[in-house]
């Protein structure tokens, strides 16, 4: 389904408020509204949080995510009420739930990224753990600024002749890589990046990010077939 498509129906069960049916305008709304989730779930629960995010807050920062329009508030409400009350765990767990997402990582640390509009790089420290690549502006932060889901992806050294160290995460199909990060006003935003240029101060420190998101990226066995439908669906749809 293309951006413009059709309205696509989705169910979220599980809340603790029985069944809804949310009617989003593109499929992409509900992958922006899972992230803003997960963000939400670790810091209300997270005991290190202690400016806990309000539901003003959480309606701020997803205001427009729906191809532009917002979201009813009262599923808004509920979501955040029900996260409030319990928190969610990762199905089939060790029973840990993502309170601890970013205090057991795989690796972590002070990377350079090239920015997106503004080719710049600007440093951030990176969290690598459940086969996401999370992205602070600060050590101290209690929210990501930005997450890179590592499915599909590949990683590779990069030259570069502005820094010495550089790595590469990349899509092979050349599709955009399905990120979301939060813009300057708190909402958050699906990134339309192809490729995320990062540098390291060090080539060993290079090379074990490498090896270390490597190890951590994760294949899904439909993605291929799914991408030849919606090429088909795509073609027959243009004819």
């Amino acid at each position: 389904m293309g951006a413009h498509g059709s309205a696509a129906e989705v169910e979220i069960t599980k809340l603790g408020y029985g069944k809804a049916k949310l009617w989003f305008s593109v499929t992409d709304t509900c992958y922006i509204l899972s992230f803003a989730i997960i963000m939400l779930n670790t810091s209300l629960h997270n005991p290190n949080v202690k400016d806990k995010p309000s539901l003003q807050r959480f309606i701020s920062m997803n205001r427009g995510i729906n191809n532009g329009e917002d979201l009813p508030t009262e599923i808004l409400t509920k979501l955040y009420a029900s996260i409030r009350s319990e928190p969610f765990k990762i199905p089939e767990d060790d029973g840990n739930d993502l309170t601890l997402t970013f205090f057991n990582p795989d690796r972590e640390g002070w990377l350079l990224k090239m920015g997106g509009r503004v080719k710049t790089w600007k440093r951030r420290w990176f969290i690598l753990t459940d086969s996401c690549l999370y992205y602070f502006q600060y050590t101290t932060d209690k929210d990501p600024i930005g997450i890179i889901p590592l499915e599909n992806l590949c990683v590779r050294t990069l030259q570069d002749s502005s820094k010495s160290y550089c790595l590469e995460l990349y899509n092979p199909k050349g599709q955009k890589i399905k990120a979301c990060k939060t813009e300057n006003k708190g909402r958050v935003v699906q990134g339309k990046h192809q490729s995320y240029k990062l540098n390291a101060a060090s080539r060993d420190e290079r090379d074990a990010w490498i090896d270390a998101i490597r190890a951590s990226i994760t294949k899904d066995p439909f993605h291929d077939l799914v991408s030849i439908r919606r090429k088909k669906v795509t073609g027959n749809t243009s004819s």
